[in-house]
């Protein structure tokens, strides 16, 4: 398991001082870290996240801002190759973090999920926020759930792959990503010019693609060229909880660090096979 707490967080504020890593070539690692917590009767177990500052972690961020749920984050460094670890695969036999171990799951026994997409549907019901109950409200909020799950997640995953990290230009390649989440840009659009958010109401599903939509430019894109999605990741973006969630393991980046001159992390992360 990871080291015990070092910071603790309430409503997003930090009442605790962060240490200084002690180098800058990597990202350092710090402890986990308490956040929402409050007092209640009885108090509330916290929900341990696993987490890195990516879009996807940042979105299980958001969610457990959004909700006020206590939570404990839990570092996985993925460049260091912490994912393998087998207290990680144990919860997460993906080796992809987030994962959430929830202490108070259904039938007050623990639960762990793994899969971003799976981890919101789960807070939402255990919430009973932005996860309609209503049939017709969550097949729109699954639907868009999946759009970003399946489509604009991978796909602007790879035109950030093959535009920083590839030894070699790959024009094919990189076009045909690019290419790809225009598109999806362009459903998105579509489907904002009639409502403010996804599914109509603001959910899950505009949790799971705001991380993945801010900053066009970084996948090729044009933000003007989608004034509708453009207004949405401008509405989306005033939230306060949004706001904390995207600035959630802020402190695990080193301003000196980049992954795309560090050959190692390069290779933990892109040359990874079955094991």
């Amino acid at each position: 398991m990871l080291p015990p707490l070092a910071w603790a967080y309430g409503a997003g504020v930090m009442i605790a001082a962060m240490a200084k890593p002690k180098t800058k070539s990597k990202p350092p690692l710090p402890k986990p870290t308490a956040r929402n917590v409050r007092k209640t009767s009885p108090p509330a177990k916290p929900i341990s996240l696993y987490f890195w500052p990516t879009p996807n972690g940042k979105k299980i961020a958001i969610m457990l801002e959004e909700t006020g749920l206590p939570y404990v984050l839990q570092p996985v460094n993925i460049g260091r190759g912490e994912q393998f670890k087998p207290e990680f695969l144990a919860i997460s036999p993906n080796n992809r973090m987030p994962a959430i171990v929830d202490p108070e799951g259904p039938g007050g026994k623990p639960i762990s999920v793994f899969e971003s997409g799976a981890i919101l549907q789960y807070l939402g019901r255990k919430s009973g926020r932005f996860y309609p109950v209503a049939d017709r409200a969550r097949v729109a909020v699954e639907e868009w759930l999946y759009w970003q799950v399946g489509g604009l997640g991978p796909m602007a995953g790879q035109v950030h792959h093959f535009r920083n990290y590839v030894t070699e230009p790959q024009p094919y390649a990189t076009q045909r990503y690019i290419n790809e989440v225009n598109r999806l840009y362009g459903v998105m659009d579509r489907r904002l010019g009639s409502r403010d958010y996804l599914a109509g109401s603001y959910s899950i599903a505009d949790m799971a693609a705001f991380p993945w939509a801010v900053g066009a430019e970084s996948k090729g894109q044009n933000i003007d060229d989608f004034p509708n999605v453009k207004a949405w990741i401008e509405r989306v973006g005033r939230r306060s909880a949004v706001i904390r969630g995207m600035h959630v393991g802020a402190e695990l980046r080193s301003a000196t660090y980049s992954l795309r001159d560090d050959e190692e992390a390069k290779k933990i992360l892109f040359g990874q096979r079955s094991r």
